[in-house]
């Protein structure tokens, strides 16, 4: 106690060095527990996590009091935070020797809002990696923040709950654990879709349904019997051009033709029963040509003076190309083969590949149990 009653001043230093040694102990007992780990100065740095802190910090509600649990999480006094089906369940490291519990209610998105949301997404999202990462139309985001109406919950759907002394409304145990949400988005974007009880993929199936129907409408202006000579030739894998010229080097060649046979071949008389006769000469002779490159090559002999030169025949040996290695597996064996772990900036250096592919490549390598992570944002080897 310090003096006039007022607690005593604790450093942060001293904070932090409390905040860890608890933390330790909390693992023996528990090695699946996962605290919240601040790197840098931002609490946040994804578009998801970003997004999360500020839809709390513009309601009036929360603004004069969420602030109180920036200190807390940024030197690690959230032990543990776990994200589930409309509930976050918490241990912050407070004041006193053993880590305060807290619980955060948050309900569903109403369907209605849903429902909006999803037809406002129609055709405008091509990926749930795109989406995962934030990068989408701005139109999108700020139809995801509106007030009330977007995907972000305002703190009429809210609860909370602490089991500190403090009387105040929003303890900073409770802000803490409010901010840790958006630094465990940076980590797991898709946790946010988990809390608020809907599919993520639901936005892509929709955008996907959209595009559909607008091809079909498109589709529904030309006439099923009319399909270009293009079409064809991808449809049926024939060259038109080609084909019409065999079958008119057969009328003219065949013998003894009938009726209807005569009149075709008199419809390719003159000149353009000439050509189709050049254009078979010009075929006979490439076959022709071709015929005499598959003969074997004949290379010198060495040997002695009774030794006919050039009758030695040397076989081909076909080279296989060897297979190029995929972009998945660029990334994870640069995961794999490194012993302190690395970053999704480290694998886009290295590998030169899109960032939104990496992290897509690095979230599923990481839902399969192949790597783990084991600090924010780097990742290792899963042994």
């Amino acid at each position: 106690m310090g003096y006039w009653g007022y607690p005593r001043y604790v450093p942060v230093a001293e904070k932090k060095a409390k905040a860890a040694k608890k933390l330790k102990k909390l693992k023996k007992k528990n090695p699946g527990i996962r605290p919240i780990v601040i790197e840098g100065k931002a609490i946040a740095q994804t578009w998801w996590g970003k997004s999360w802190n500020k839809n709390l910090e513009r309601y009036a509600d929360y603004s004069n009091r969420i602030g109180r649990g920036r200190s807390y999480v940024r030197h690690g006094a959230v032990l543990d935070l776990k994200i589930d089906s409309g509930r976050v369940e918490s241990l912050v490291q407070g004041s006193s020797a053993k880590p305060y519990s807290v619980t955060i209610s948050i309900k569903a998105i109403d369907g209605k809002v849903w429902r909006n949301i999803k037809t406002a997404c129609g055709g405008k999202l091509d990926s749930l990696q795109e989406l995962l990462a934030g990068k989408f139309p701005r139109a999108l985001g700020e139809i995801f923040m509106a007030e009330g109406e977007g995907l972000f919950p305002s703190p009429k759907e809210i609860e909370f709950d602490c089991s500190c002394p403090d009387w105040a409304y929003m303890c900073k145990h409770v802000a803490a654990t409010l901010y840790g949400i958006g630094a465990r988005l940076d980590e797991d974007p898709s946790l946010f879709f988990k809390l608020r009880k809907v599919e993520m993929g639901d936005l892509i199936s929709q955008a996907v349904e959209d595009k559909t129907r607008k091809l079909l409408k498109t589709a529904e202006k030309k006439t099923a019997r009319i399909i270009a000579d293009s079409d064809l030739s991808d449809v049926f894998g024939i060259d038109l051009q080609q084909g019409m010229d065999l079958d008119a080097d057969k009328i003219v060649s065949k013998k003894g033709a009938g009726p209807e046979e005569k009149s075709a071949k008199k419809r390719v008389s003159g000149k353009a029963a000439r050509n189709i006769k050049t254009e078979s000469t010009k075929k006979k002779n490439r076959s022709k040509s071709n015929e005499k490159k598959k003969t074997t090559r004949i290379t010198p002999q060495k040997g002695g003076p009774g030794e006919a030169k050039g009758t030695e025949k040397s076989p081909r040996i076909n080279k296989k190309k060897p297979q190029t290695e995929t972009e998945a597996d660029q990334v994870l064996g640069i995961i794999k083969r490194s012993r302190k772990g690395v970053n999704v900036p480290f694998l886009k250096k290295k590998t030169e590949i899109d960032e939104v592919k990496i992290r897509g490549i690095v979230y599923s390598a990481y839902r399969k149990g192949e790597i783990k992570r084991i600090s924010r944002g780097i990742y290792v080897k899963n042994k």
